[in-house]
């Protein structure tokens, strides 16, 4: 996964350092087992997300590449006097994804959180023999619906009830404060999601990301990443029976059966 990269937390305020800021419970990350969290905005909004992943002594965040300075250098302003040390490990570890089958023998290994089916994420000092590429891996997870980082999830808008965190295990309810909590538990409690993030079949494949989404000639979604004749798209939900139109082509939803949609 040429576009991921790892962020290494160390310390002993580690684990209490993250967990105030995310939307998971960051102690359920110990070896073997990964979580899956975001960081928000003060306003309830996604920032960025990543898989945490833990050999006992670091935290190691599997998340975009492009990302990682940025992620940083807002890590470290909310650091204080807490006793962690973040550093971009993205140069000794390469994020691996496997699917249909075991996974590699490599310590650093764990299921993915969100579906039984998207497989597992493994972090790797080495090369792997791989019998697959990063564009099959992205027509797996998209047949899936699940996200990718940008362009699936846009900083600053995007809330994460919109993009399936609820279903899919992105969310503690139970763990107390994090930034953003409260837009994200008001959302949730009074049923406030209009639109969702969802995979599409595409009649005409290679739309690109960004393009609009039309229902009887209003701008009803955009296209998000794709793979073949697949996308994720962000929909508006009063829209999604209605014929759908893209770079002049029809879009056609496939909700996951994970997604709980109302009605």
């Amino acid at each position: 996964m040429p576009h991921r990269g790892v962020l290494e937390l160390t310390g002993a305020d580690r684990v209490a350092f993250l967990n105030g800021l995310v939307s998971n419970d960051v102690a359920r990350a110990v070896p073997g087992n990964a979580v899956w969290a975001a960081m928000l905005t003060p306003q309830g909004k996604y920032l960025v997300d990543f898989f945490i992943l833990s050999d006992g002594e670091r935290l190691l965040l599997d998340m975009q590449l492009a990302e990682i300075p940025a992620l940083m250098q807002k890590l470290r302003r909310y650091k204080l006097r807490s006793a962690v040390e973040i550093k971009d490990a993205s140069e000794r570890l390469k994020v691996f994804c496997a699917w249909d089958g075991v996974p590699p023998p490599v310590p650093l290994t764990a299921a993915d959180p969100r579906l039984p089916q998207a497989g597992y994420r493994c972090l790797s000092e080495n090369d792997l023999a791989c019998n697959a590429t990063a564009a099959d891996y992205a027509a797996h997870r998209i047949a899936l619906g699940l996200p990718d980082g940008a362009p699936d999830l846009e900083a600053d808008k995007t809330l994460l009830l919109e993009a399936g965190f609820d279903e899919l295990g992105g969310v503690n309810w139970e763990k107390g404060c994090y930034m953003g909590q409260e837009l994200t538990a008001r959302t949730k409690y009074r049923g406030l999601i209009k639109r969702r993030l969802l995979p599409v079949r595409l009649e005409k494949p290679g739309i690109p990301a960004g393009m609009p989404v039309i229902a009887d000639g209003v701008e009803i979604g955009t296209l998000r990443s794709s793979a073949g004749g697949m996308a994720m798209a962000s929909l508006r939900l009063d829209a999604l029976d209605k014929p759908l139109m893209a770079d002049g082509a029809a879009v056609h939803p496939c909700p996951p059966g994970w997604m709980k949609l109302p009605g």
